[in-house]
């Protein structure tokens, strides 16, 4: 079976690459392990994924964003970090008015994907096997899948999580960082409005993110040493609810769990290189953040469009879809987009999960500083939102 592009992985990375590509000439298959009826209709993860303006502008452009239920999109009005037992809270709005961002459920998101994807006659859907090795030259590669079948394409891209097979099969090596910590999520409904106010909220000990939903609902997420996170999760769920409430100390009155919930570990995870010959990542394969700063998709769709826009421009041309120059641009851009805040992300953590005396009064003095500091705090919110797209690298 020859294509010109094999993605190996049907998660949101993928499905959104190939959805890129749709339109562009190019025959591209798309090869996940989980049966397509998963694809189709996801189940509830628990995960709600902070989209970007950007992102929500590159979900537009392939038609995925129409297909996302309208009562279902949640707007983020303002973010806001709390530290410790203090009420003092660092503040994040728009300066022009409008949301800071939106906040989508991970299984709507996935099944837009998809049904974008399969709309596009040139995009293939293998699902049900996984790629057991890959073998690239100069001229071409070779995809083997578990059934035994062989892909032949012109360009191979691993989208297969971030502890990607693919990637250590191509020796890309990747720096992987436990946190140590686990991160539980799930739906609360609460007796107070949250006014579409996003909080990150670094106490001693814990760290919960409460983030907006529709009504007077919100994603509860709680991130606790595995240990804890034990117990946590052995409570039956009108005792989880009076914890949860404690646990944030009634500040949204009381909570009622809505939802299943589930645990995630916390791993970052950056590889070495982006590409190799006739292969490039995408997604969590090249970059895994902590869901801090939720950045994690968005850099997933972002290396997506990144990646997609040279292969068009090149098919355009009647050029090298692999080029070395066209891989090595893409990594260039991605990798400045993303190193950045991928490091002071981990710093950012590293410093406001240490308890110890030192590391709290240096977190009170930031967040401080922070909210004075009115072109940094303007900074940190044009980030937030990436309402632009960046000129190619």
């Amino acid at each position: 079976m020859q294509f010109d592009i094999v993605i190996a992985g049907g998660g949101p990375a993928g499905l959104s690459l190939a959805s890129a590509l749709g339109g562009s000439g190019l025959s591209v298959a798309v090869v996940e392990r989980a049966p397509e009826t998963e694809l189709a209709d996801p189940a509830f993860d628990g995960r709600e994924i902070a989209l970007t303006h950007r992102s929500v502008a590159l979900l537009k452009e392939t038609g995925a964003w129409d297909r996302i239920p309208a009562d279902e999109i949640a707007e983020m009005s303002t973010a806001r970090v709390l530290n410790g037992g203090s009420l003092y809270a660092m503040n994040f709005s728009p300066a022009s008015g409008g949301p800071l961002g939106h906040l989508v459920a991970n299984h709507l998101i996935r099944r837009a994907v998809y049904q974008t994807a399969i709309a596009h006659d040139t995009i293939t859907l293998l699902a049900g096997v996984s790629v057991t090795a890959v073998h690239t030259t100069t001229e071409g590669g070779i995809v083997r899948l578990s059934d035994g079948r062989d892909l032949s394409a012109r360009l191979v891209v691993a989208a297969d999580t971030r502890f990607s097979e693919l990637r250590r099969s191509q020796g890309i090596p990747a720096r992987m960082h436990d946190f140590g910590r686990m991160m539980m999520v799930c739906r609360v409904e609460h007796d107070l409005a949250h006014d579409g106010v996003a909080t990150e909220w670094f106490d001693y000990g814990q760290t919960i993110a409460m983030l907006p939903i529709k009504g007077n609902c919100s994603s509860f997420v709680l991130t606790l040493p595995a240990r804890e996170m034990e117990q946590v999760m052995a409570l039956d769920d009108d005792a989880f609810s009076a914890e949860a409430t404690r646990r944030y100390r009634e500040r949204l009155g009381r909570m009622r769990l809505i939802s299943k919930r589930i645990t995630y570990p916390l791993v970052g995870v950056y590889a070495e290189r982006f590409v190799a010959t006739r292969f490039a990542l995408v997604g969590d394969a090249a970059v895994g953040m902590h869901p801090v700063t939720a950045h994690g998709f968005n850099f997933g769709l972002q290396g997506a469009d990144a990646l997609a826009r040279r292969v068009r421009a090149a098919a355009a041309k009647g050029g090298d879809i692999a080029a070395p120059a066209l891989l090595r641009a893409y990594e260039r851009e991605h990798r400045l987009a993303t190193f950045p805040t991928y490091a002071a992300t981990n710093a950012t953590v590293r410093l406001f999960t240490d308890a110890r005396r030192p590391a709290r009064m240096l977190r009170d003095v930031l967040l401080r500083v922070g909210n004075m500091a009115a072109p940094v705090r303007g900074m940190i919110t044009r980030h937030l939102m990436e309402s632009g797209r960046p000129k190619p690298a």
